[in-house]
């Protein structure tokens, strides 16, 4: 697993709100859970370099202010903006992250196995153009 850095293939083209196609964000109830899930992932087989940590600093430092221009010059019509907000809201709250790629059904599937005892409170799978709930 590695730390988590905001990148600028992370960023919507319009607006640049955090979005990494190609990812899931879990979201955890506190840094302990982070770190039990990605235990899980690396016993599973999903490789260091495919997982990042994202602590509550980092969200609302690094992801947080990616939605200041969400809504310029016009209002946007999908939801980064909003789940990002929820990200910093859960963050303030002492909850953890885990940036993890799936940029196949196949590996969201593994994940999702992987994670079945360690659901986490929030997770959220970008692909182009659709931010799908978990």
């Amino acid at each position: 697993m590695k730390p988590f850095a905001l990148t600028p293939d992370m960023l919507s083209t319009l607006g640049k709100t955090f979005y990494p196609t190609g990812h899931t964000m879990l979201i955890f109830a506190d840094e302990a859970a982070a770190r039990r899930a990605a235990q899980a992932l690396a016993e599973g087989g999903v490789p260091g370099d495919d997982v990042a940590f994202v602590s509550p600093e980092a969200i609302t430092n690094q992801i947080g202010p990616t939605t200041s221009d969400a809504d310029n010059p016009l209002p946007s019509p999908g939801t980064e903006g909003a789940t990002v907000r929820a990200y910093v809201r859960l963050a303030q709250e002492g909850h953890a992250g885990l940036l993890v790629r799936t940029e196949t059904d196949e590996e969201m599937e593994r994940l999702r196995t992987l994670l079945r005892d360690k659901p986490p409170a929030m997770g959220q799978r970008y692909r182009t153009l659709v931010i799908e709930d978990l």
